[in-house]
């Protein structure tokens, strides 16, 4: 094979990223539930909780599928578990026809999650370029955001003047479209120490690698922290905007203007850990600035200054996948990289299922109080990290 066909896979990683992004029902999916739906948010957040354990299942098994059969096999299974996961949302408006639904989807995100990185990064060695990984992915994060910009808008414009139903329905469109571009991919050569490795083999050392490495769990730890608090903003932004009577036909918008926030800092993110004098310092100033605007959306009533807490909560803290996986890359052998990031993903996806129902919970019986104490947790946590400038390697 050519070295052009391993330099064609970030192009073609990029398209792949901004189809597979490219969901209307983004900006109105908590009306999607309570409207089409009729559940309650407390309920949103037990079918979350049912897909991160999901994920927490499913994380090791799909990553074994990529390191065994290929991450250009595990793409295209996850674009096709995705497209089935749609169209069983938008089936029936019932609680155990979510459930199915989430359950499809977990696999569809984890048979990606590792996987896509792994594949880029992959190619990115056999182009002789794997020192430019951070910027690389970053750049396909960002792409990816870049969908929802569109998406978003988009989809709140189709559930105002066609039905929320509808921005669920349309979406398998680009879904598909994503799997016929991961078709598409040259699979990158994986240096195997045992090729006759079978599957419990390949799944017992991405956990022993993992669980044997000290750096490789206090970057995980911050990583899955990090991500845990500030994701639930993903959930909670569109109810802290029905609390102000914000319209629903601009919730979208809204969504959109949040992604934006990402790509910017996504974009930004180097030259920002120069200013801040290094990458553990960044990362300390990032994580502080999101605990202070979770407090100051606690206590504010003012639509622009909710909304401008919510744009900096994800350019801040929505970002930090890229930043840490290139960083725990650098620690990762080829041949067991896309089940050790699953395996990553995998103690994200527990802790967020935790915090799911008990955020969630509170949330139902005080927004506020909640957001606060989500601020609290969250300056807590950045001043008791225990990464260091020599963990993070370029």
């Amino acid at each position: 094979m050519s070295l052009n066909k391993f330099e064609s896979n970030i192009p073609k990683a990029y398209t792949y990223d901004f189809l597979k992004n490219f969901m209307l029902f983004s900006g109105v999916l908590v009306p999607f539930f309570t409207q089409w739906g009729g559940i309650k948010f407390s309920q949103i957040m037990i079918l979350q909780a049912v897909f991160t354990l999901g994920m927490f299942l499913f994380e090791i098994p799909t990553g074994v599928v990529a390191d065994r059969y290929g991450r250009k096999t595990s793409l295209i299974l996850s674009g096709v578990f995705t497209a089935l996961a749609v169209l069983v949302y938008s089936s029936h408006p019932s609680f155990p026809v979510f459930i199915a639904g989430e359950l499809l989807w977990a696999v569809g995100v984890t048979l990606a999650s590792g996987a896509d990185t792994a594949l880029v990064y992959d190619s990115l060695i056999q182009t002789g370029e794997e020192k430019g990984s951070k910027k690389i992915l970053n750049r396909v994060e960002s792409i990816g955001l870049f969908a929802m910009v569109f998406a978003a808008p988009l989809g709140s414009l189709v559930a105002k003047y066609i039905g929320v139903r509808w921005a669920m329905i349309l979406s398998v469109i680009p879904i598909s479209f994503s799997i016929v571009i991961a078709l598409t991919f040259t699979e990158p050569p994986v240096v195997r120490k045992n090729e006759e490795k079978d599957y419990f083999k390949i799944l017992r050392s991405g956990l022993a690698y993992f669980r044997g490495h000290r750096i490789l769990r206090l970057l995980t730890i911050d990583y899955v922290a990090i991500m845990t608090v500030s994701f639930f903003l993903i959930w909670v932004y569109q109810v802290v905007l029905k609390s102000l009577d914000f319209p629903l036909e601009y919730y979208g918008f809204v969504h959109a203007g949040i992604v934006i926030a990402e790509i910017i800092v996504l974009n930004g993110v180097i030259k920002m850990e120069a200013v801040a004098g290094s990458k553990k310092r960044y990362i300390f100033i990032s994580t502080l600035i999101v605990g202070v605007c979770y407090l100051v959306l606690s206590y504010t009533y003012n639509i622009t200054a909710a909304i401008v807490c919510m744009l900096i909560i994800a350019g801040f803290g929505l970002t930090v996948k890229p930043l840490f996986f290139s960083y725990m890359n650098k620690y990762i052998e080829s041949e067991n990289r896309a089940t050790v990031l699953s395996a990553v993903s995998m103690a994200r996806s527990i802790v967020t299922a935790a915090a799911n129902l008990i955020f969630g919970y509170f949330v139902d019986i005080n927004l506020r109080y909640t957001l606060f104490a989500l601020g609290i947790i969250t300056l807590v946590f950045a001043f008791t990290s225990r990464v260091t400038e020599e963990h993070l390697k370029d």
